[in-house]
């Protein structure tokens, strides 16, 4: 119970934080501050992260479920393809601008609804690749009752960050992101969902462009 409401205090004050609200608030209250924002979130967000994984980590105790023979060589390699993923995808962020290198002007918290964005071949099958692959390599890890918690308290986050982050892109990008929600899932691929090249060229195109459709 301890260790599920120290996640809890996390997600809650790293929820907080990611909001637009919270971001307005700095951005009137400490202008000059507001474009180290994001560099400060993300500092804030990893050291904040070392109390409860420490706590995990004094309370292990015997494996509930352990991957053995062929089935551990399957989840470990599922989980090493799911940290190739999230290298290769990394490729189509702007990182410094993500970890908070690039100073970004308050203007910036809501940009206008016409502006592009990048989709890499993974965001053709999923709209939040990160958060799928942080899926896998949560699930697929040997587990005792500390690291269930664990993994139960991320895996509730990254259902609700994603809808949260959903939110905010429509902000950011209007109908486009709302049209692209549309067509492809959230957080588990579906073989019926998947955005077509050229359609997804289309949405990174000058928004006078046709609509995008799927396969």
């Amino acid at each position: 119970m301890l260790l599920a409401s120290l996640w809890a205090l996390y997600l809650a004050l790293h929820s907080l934080l990611a909001s637009l609200r919270c971001k307005a608030f700095v951005a009137t209250r400490w202008p000059l501050w507001s474009a180290w924002y994001r560099l400060a979130f993300n500092v804030i967000a990893v050291v904040a992260l070392l109390p409860p994984l420490w706590f995990m980590q004094q309370l292990q105790g015997p494996l509930l479920w352990e991957w053995s023979g062929t089935w551990a060589w399957l989840a470990d390699g599922l989980a090493a393809a799911a940290v190739i993923g999230m290298v290769w995808t990394a490729r189509y962020y702007d990182m410094n601008a993500f970890i908070g290198l690039r100073r970004t002007p308050a203007s910036d918290f809501a940009r206008d609804s016409d502006a592009l964005f990048a989709l890499s071949p993974l965001h053709r099958v999923v709209r939040h690749p990160w958060y799928f692959l942080a899926l896998i390599i949560l699930w697929t890890r040997n587990m005792d009752a500390a690291h269930v918690v664990t993994a139960l308290a991320a895996n509730l986050y990254l259902v609700v960050g994603s809808r949260l982050e959903d939110d905010k892109l429509v902000l950011e990008f209007g109908a486009r992101y709302r049209e692209y929600r549309r067509l492809v899932p959230g957080l588990i691929p579906r073989p019926w969902r998947v955005l077509r090249r050229a359609d997804a060229q289309r949405f990174m195109a000058p928004p006078d462009e046709s609509r995008p459709d799927v396969r």
